[in-house]
């Protein structure tokens, strides 16, 4: 799986298990919904201070983003 893939998947798992929407996520990383959006599609890739906002934005470690979802199981 493609870095920018790994991010899409987890930007997406970690924003729904938090309960956020599209919008409100990227209002709390200061980002627009349309970009929250075009990362989450696999679209967009994601310079290290966007990956560090979304991160604070969801309460979560910026690695936790860029850990691949079958390494992480195996963790």
């Amino acid at each position: 799986m493609k870095l920018r893939e790994v991010l899409a998947t987890n930007l997406k798992h970690f924003r729904l298990a938090a309960g956020l929407s599209q919008e409100e996520l990227a209002h709390r990383a200061h980002l627009d919904r349309t970009y929250v959006s075009s990362l989450e599609r696999g679209r967009y890739s994601a310079s290290i201070d966007k990956i560090e906002s979304l991160s604070l934005a969801l309460g979560i470690e910026a690695s936790e983003l860029l850990v691949s979802p079958s390494t992480a199981s195996e963790a």
